[in-house]
């Protein structure tokens, strides 16, 4: 590795052809850069300059030489100014749950994005360590903070093609028999078939998925209906919305924290640019 300290000598001897002019230039006295000059050389494995009372001048090796210097010089003279533009950056690691409204949340990221200058996000899976989560309100832990984002409204779903995409609106009873596919963990699955049991009703539950993504995967494959939240579907063509005289389901959505501890600064600057928009 050659030290940068000797090619800026170069540099200044090879633009100044004279090595007392070189030395003030440097700020070194005529033996040190004499010394400096020949420790280049030697670690380059030639010479780079032909001696004379007259001064120096430059050989081949050194016009090879010089472009690649003063840019190696140049970019090495940046690296602070870059390691201390990234240290002054903001970082945020937000853990985001799938299954999420793509519109919703890039309007989301957008306000994040305003709130916080020179910022550094990272955005990981809903699993992953994170200074927030962005998640539904059922899913707070008990040592959590949940601050709404946005609402979004359960909708029954079912194929183009099915017989129920005929109907303008459709009563709880009427979904009686109807091929349906369960996501156990959502409440609005449970409270359907809760709905229809207290009747003496059911759906014949034909699949389950744990997740509302394959859900929508197994309507669209033409298992049955389901509800689904209409920030997922609002993309997909291939569905149809048949409205539901019954009670709203719903699912509220916003950013889960630690109550517990003090939050990083970068995350206060957001609460308070969203809490401003919200009044």
């Amino acid at each position: 590795m050659v030290d940068l300290r000797l090619l800026r000598f170069f540099i200044a001897i090879f633009e100044e052809n004279n090595i007392t002019a070189a030395a003030n230039r440097c700020f070194v006295s005529q033996p040190s850069l004499s010394a400096g000059l020949k420790q280049l050389e030697e670690e380059l494995g030639g010479q780079l300059f032909e001696r004379s009372k007259k001064g120096v001048k430059p050989l081949d090796s050194a016009h090879y030489l010089y472009p690649l210097a003063v840019k190696l010089v140049e970019e090495a003279s940046k690296l602070p100014g870059l390691f201390m533009a990234k240290a002054s950056r903001q970082k945020l690691r937000l853990a985001v749950m799938p299954d999420l409204s793509q519109w919703r949340l890039a309007g989301f990221l957008q306000q994040v994005n305003q709130a916080i200058e020179k910022l550094d996000l990272e955005l990981v899976d809903y699993q992953s360590p994170a200074d927030c989560r962005l998640t539904i309100d059922s899913l707070r832990h008990e040592d959590e903070v949940f601050f709404p984002l946005w609402e979004e409204d359960y909708v029954l779903c079912v194929p183009k093609e099915h017989a129920l995409a005929q109907v303008d609106s459709l009563r709880p009873e009427q979904l009686n028999g109807f091929d349906f596919i369960e996501c156990p963990p959502c409440e609005a699955h449970q409270q359907t078939i809760g709905l229809l049991a207290c009747s003496n009703m059911s759906l014949n539950l034909v699949a389950k998925a744990e997740s509302k993504s394959l859900v929508m995967s197994l309507v669209l494959a033409g298992f049955g209906v389901s509800f689904l939240p209409d920030g997922l579907i609002e993309d997909e063509p291939r569905l149809k919305q048949v409205k539901f005289d019954g009670p709203r389901m719903f699912r509220r959505i916003g950013l889960c924290y630690p109550s517990h501890q003090t939050i990083a600064p970068t995350l206060a600057a957001l609460l308070r640019h969203l809490a401003a928009r919200a009044n």
